[in-house]
């Protein structure tokens, strides 16, 4: 009844098209309502069962059929349930209007909401879900905001109302559950953006065995046993050149922290040899911290190229600072033929030439939410109000592949590698701090270098560094969560040695 988050994700109106397609296909819509309904109150009953009273806020739509279902299950079962109607039930069609007939016929208490109405026991949401068109509108909106002011548990049916299923952006005043139980698929917006703050805890409940091959997904989840298989086992007699040779140019005057960040992930990542670019004053630190890497003093950008010469894969922007020597340093990167990492002042750079090239498929960009807007030329706001279309447009411009951090990184590739777009639901708050982007690109450069293909790279790596976030909060807690803690943590992701 419920289960595991799926392999693939599917928007709002493909996760429609399954609903009708089940339907055309001899599956009957009040059958998948009852379904939904017997999955939340299983939810209700696993979390909640303590409680013996629930309130359920009906909105217009099949959400609302959902929620009929689940107060006749809950009255059935000896709690009391009232329902409040957000909207007239004589209004209400097909499917949705038979669920009401027979919440109505069972006797549950049903009565309009009104400002003082009592919300008592467990609420659960089904005023909304993925019928919202455009903005919140006033009545439901302080339901909505009544319902966060309870205090009691809340269960959302399919999507807390008041959020963009697609995007995970509120649409006004937005329902704050202490979980979701979501529907034939999981949405995007529930594990991107501000989708997770509102969710709660998400479960799955899938309500048929398999779904239509005739309805493409939108995007993939990352999971562990998809990717894992990207670096294979060492052989016994493997050396250090055949795990490739990663180098780093960061570290401008007084910005030498990121790049050791970033090496210090290389290092722990695998790569045969490491060698870091970077301005003099820093070698003598990065040596001591690390003898096991290379240390070039660049006071000059011009000696930069000797050292690509010999490299297999290079990470450029952490520290680099926005100076003449940095744009420099930059444009020797881009015109070396390499798979390449560009993160931080790299971006910031690209982002000031009137037309930044493109960059190829052996590159990844690896931008916050700023970083992309600056390139893209728009609001970080714009940026927010669609993570998956900004991903796709930096991957349009750049013509490689696009790593947007944040809540739910977002991964997407070029049309040729033929690999749909990804979102990597694990990580925690306790990874918002500074440097936790220099070690996910030590990270990647280091996959690289060991020859994993860009595509796959970018993928693999997100998901191992959230992991590895994930394995350390676990550890140490959220709050004052270092990046220099990462990068041990990241080897035993990558040895699978208990965290993946």
């Amino acid at each position: 009844m419920l289960a595991s988050l799926p392999p693939v994700l599917y928007s709002r109106d493909q996760t429609r098209a399954l609903d009708a397609t089940l339907i055309a296909g001899g599956l009957a819509g009040l059958e998948l309502m009852q379904r939904a309904a017997s999955a939340a109150w299983s939810a209700v009953q696993q979390r909640w069962s303590r409680h013996d009273g629930m309130t359920v806020l009906c909105g217009a739509g099949n959400n609302a059929g959902d929620g009929y279902l689940l107060a006749c299950l809950a009255q059935a079962a000896g709690w009391q349930v009232s329902i409040l109607t957000l909207s007239a039930p004589e209004r209400l069609q097909g499917d949705a209007a038979l669920a009401w007939q027979q919440a109505r016929d069972a006797g549950v208490d049903i009565a309009p909401w009104q400002a003082g109405s009592e919300l008592t026991g467990v609420l659960v949401d089904a005023m909304l879900g993925t019928g919202l068109q455009g903005a919140v509108r006033p009545g439901y909106g302080a339901a909505i905001e009544a319902l966060n002011r309870s205090g009691c548990p809340v269960l959302a049916l399919d999507v807390p109302s008041g959020l963009d299923a697609d995007c995970g952006v509120p649409l006004g005043a937005v329902v704050q559950a202490t979980a979701t139980v979501t529907f034939i698929s999981v949405k995007p917006g529930l594990l991107t953006g501000q989708g997770p703050d509102c969710c709660g805890e998400l479960l799955f409940a899938p309500l048929v065995e398999s779904l239509p091959d005739s309805v493409a997904a939108t995007m993939e989840l990352l999971l562990p046993e998809r990717w894992r298989s990207c670096l294979a086992p060492r052989a016994r007699s493997a050396h250090k050149g055949r795990y490739g040779h990663l180098v780093l140019v960061g570290g401008g005057p007084g910005m030498g922290g990121a790049i050791m960040l970033a090496a210090e992930a290389a290092l722990h990542s695998g790569a045969g040899k490491i060698s870091v670019a970077t301005a003099p004053e820093h070698v003598a630190p990065l040596l001591a911290r690390h003898p096991e890497i290379m240390v070039h003093g660049l006071a000059d950008a011009a000696e930069l190229g000797g050292l690509l010469q010999h490299a297999d894969a290079l990470v450029v922007g952490p520290g680099l600072g926005r100076s003449a020597w940095a744009q420099q340093c930059l444009a020797a990167c881009i015109a070396a033929d390499l798979p390449r990492v560009f993160d931080a002042d790299a971006l910031n750079l690209l982002a000031r030439m009137p037309r930044p090239p493109a960059l190829g498929a052996r590159s990844i960009v690896t931008p916050h939410p700023t970083e992309a807007a600056r390139v893209l030329g728009c609001a970080t706001a714009d940026v927010s109000q669609d993570r998956l279309q900004t991903t796709l447009r930096l991957v349009e411009l750049l013509d490689c592949h696009a790593v947007l951090k944040g809540a739910g990184s977002l991964v997407a590739s070029p049309v040729s590698a033929g690999l749909l777009p990804a979102l990597c639901s694990a990580g925690n708050p306790g990874m918002a701090v500074g440097g936790m982007g220099d070690v996910l690109s030590g990270l990647l450069g280091a996959l690289l270098a060991q020859r994993v293909p860009a595509a796959q790279a970018a993928r693999y790596a997100v998901l191992v560094h959230a992991q590895a976030g994930d394995h350390l909060a676990r550890r140490v807690g959220e709050v004052g969560l270092m990046a220099s803690e990462m990068a041990p943590v990241i080897r035993g992701v990558l040895n699978q040695r208990g965290v993946v």
